[in-house]
C-alpha cells in the first residue's frame, strides 16, 4: 500500500513538471513572435510607429552670423536614423554675412543626408535675395498664399550650384518676386497654405486617414520637432535687425544726453549706455555707413547744446537736419520701414527738443534748490518780450514774461522781479519799478 501511494505521488510530480516546462516553452514562443504579430497588425491598419522625426526650423529675419551658425549646426548634425527630413520655414529678405558663409550653407543643403524642404510661409512671408537662391537648392519647395519668392539679385553662391530653378541668367526673377499663383504656375513651388499641408508633401512624412463625424481627416504619424534659436541667440539676432539697432542708437544717445544734465549717475544713464552698446553690436553686423553714424552723433551734440541753453534754437535746427540725413542714409541697401523712420525722428525731436529742456529745468527747480536768488539780477532780452519771450541772465537763457506787460525790445536790459514756476517775471531796468528789498 505505501509503495503504491508513493508511485501515485511520483506520477503527479512528473505530470506537474511537464506542465511547467510546457508553460515556459509557450511563454518563450509568444515573446519571440508577439512583436512581429503586433507590427503586422499595425501595417494592416495602415498605422506605423516611426521613431524618426521631421525637424522644422524657423528662419526669420536677415541671414546674420547667429542665424547662419544655427542653420549650419542643424544641417551638419543630421542623422538619417533620427531625422526623416528638414523643413526650413523661411521669411527672409537679405543677408549680412560673407559670400563664403552662404556658400558653406548651400553646400550643407545640397549634401544633406536627408531631404531639405523649404516652406515660404505663412501668408506675408518673403524669400528674396540670397535666401531665394538657397530655396532653389532645396529638394522640395512650398509656398503659402500671400507669400513671395524671387528678387534673386547677383549670384553669391558660385557657379558650382548652377542657376536657380534652372532659369536663364537674365531671368525676370533677378529683380522681381512672384506670388503664390505665379510660383505654382511656373513650377517653382507647390501649394502649401499651412505648415501641416506642406509637411504632408515632404518625402518620408507619413500620415493616416481617420474617419470622423465630419468625414475623413488626415492625421500625421511622423513626429514633428520644432527647432529655433535659443533665448540669448534670439536676443542678439533681434538686436542685429536694422529697425531695432536704429531705435536703440537713438534711445541710447538721447538718454546719455539727458544724463549729462542731471545730478549724479541715474538709471537713465545706465539704460542709455546699455542701449548704445547694443546698438553698436547691431551696427557692426549690419552694413551701416560710418559717416551716417557720425552725423547722428553730431545731431545729438547739437541737441545737447540747446538743452544746456534751456530753449530750442539754431543748434536744434542743425541737429534735426543732421538727424534726418543720418537716419535716411544709415544703412546700405536694405533699410527699415518708413514707420520706423517716422517713429525714430518724431520721438527724438519731441523728446530732445520739446521735453528734455523742461524736464531738466524742472528737476533743478525743486524747493530745496530754489531760484529766489535771481530776483534783482539783471540781464537782457533775447527776443521781443511782448509780454512773453526769453531772456539771458548770468549766461543762461530763461523763459520770461514782463511785469505789467511792459514791452522790451531784443537786447534791451531787464531786471528779474519774481519767479513763477519755470518762468521769470522781468521788467526793463529803465522805467520799471525799483526793488528796494535787501539783497
Amino acid at each position: 500500500m505505501p509503495s503504491s501511494a508513493l508511485r501515485h505521488v511520483m506520477a503527479h510530480l512528473l505530470a506537474f513538471r511537464r506542465l511547467i516546462a510546457g508553460l515556459l516553452v509557450a511563454t518563450a514562443v509568444i515573446g519571440i513572435t508577439a512583436p512581429d504579430a503586433f507590427a503586422h497588425a499595425d501595417h494592416e491598419d495602415g498605422v506605423h510607429a516611426p521613431t524618426a522625426v521631421v525637424d522644422v526650423v524657423e528662419v526669420h529675419g536677415f541671414l546674420d552670423p547667429v542665424l547662419v551658425d544655427m542653420l549650419a549646426n542643424v544641417l551638419s548634425s543630421l542623422d538619417p536614423h533620427e531625422t526623416v527630413a528638414v523643413v526650413l520655414q523661411v521669411d527672409s529678405t537679405a543677408s549680412v554675412v560673407d559670400d563664403a558663409d552662404l556658400a558653406r550653407l548651400a553646400e550643407l543643403i545640397v549634401s544633406a543626408p536627408v531631404p531639405v524642404s523649404f516652406w515660404v510661409g505663412p501668408s506675408g512671408a518673403e524669400a528674396t535675395g540670397p535666401m531665394a537662391r538657397l530655396v532653389a537648392l532645396g529638394d522640395d519647395v512650398g509656398i503659402a498664399p500671400g507669400a513671395h519668392l524671387g528678387v534673386l539679385g547677383e549670384s553669391v553662391l558660385g557657379e558650382r550650384f548652377g542657376l536657380p530653378f534652372g532659369l536663364p541668367v537674365d531671368t525676370d526673377l533677378v529683380d522681381r518676386a512672384v506670388g503664390y499663383d505665379e510660383a505654382i504656375e511656373r513650377g517653382f513651388a507647390r501649394p502649401a497654405p499651412v505648415l501641416l499641408e506642406h509637411l504632408v508633401g515632404v518625402p518620408g512624412f507619413e500620415v493616416r486617414t481617420v474617419d470622423g463625424d465630419n468625414g475623413p481627416t488626415i492625421q500625421p504619424v511622423t513626429p514633428t520637432r520644432f527647432r529655433q534659436l535659443d533665448v540669448l541667440s534670439q536676443f542678439f539676432h533681434t538686436v542685429a535687425s536694422p529697425a531695432v539697432a536704429y531705435l536703440l542708437l537713438l534711445l541710447g544717445m538721447g538718454l546719455l544726453v539727458f544724463e549729462l544734465y542731471t545730478a549724479g549717475v541715474g538709471i537713465a544713464g545706465v539704460i542709455g549706455a546699455g542701449c548704445f552698446l547694443l546698438s553698436t553690436y547691431g551696427l557692426g553686423v549690419l552694413p551701416a555707413r560710418g559717416w551716417a553714424v557720425g552725423v547722428l552723433v553730431f545731431a545729438f551734440v547739437g541737441f545737447a547744446i540747446d538743452v544746456q541753453a534751456g530753449i530750442p534754437r539754431l543748434w536744434s535746427i542743425i541737429g534735426t537736419i543732421s538727424l534726418v540725413v543720418g537716419s535716411v542714409f544709415l544703412f546700405e541697401g536694405q533699410s527699415f520701414s518708413w514707420i520706423t523712420l517716422t517713429v525714430g525722428l518724431l520721438g527724438t525731436v519731441a523728446g530732445v527738443v520739446g521735453g528734455m529742456p523742461a524736464m531738466v529745468r524742472t528737476r533743478f527747480s525743486t524747493p530745496t534748490i530754489g531760484r529766489e536768488w535771481m530776483i534783482g539780477e539783471e540781464g537782457f532780452a533775447e527776443d521781443d518780450l511782448s509780454p512773453n519771450g526769453t531772456v539771458r541772465v548770468r549766461d543762461a537763457v530763461w523763459r520770461a514774461t514782463t511785469n505789467r506787460a511792459t514791452p522790451v525790445e531784443p537786447g534791451g536790459p531787464i531786471r528779474v522781479t519774481g519767479v513763477d514756476g519755470l518762468w521769470l517775471e522781468v521788467e526793463p531796468t529803465q522805467g520799471g519799478a525799483r526793488d528796494y528789498r535787501q539783497r
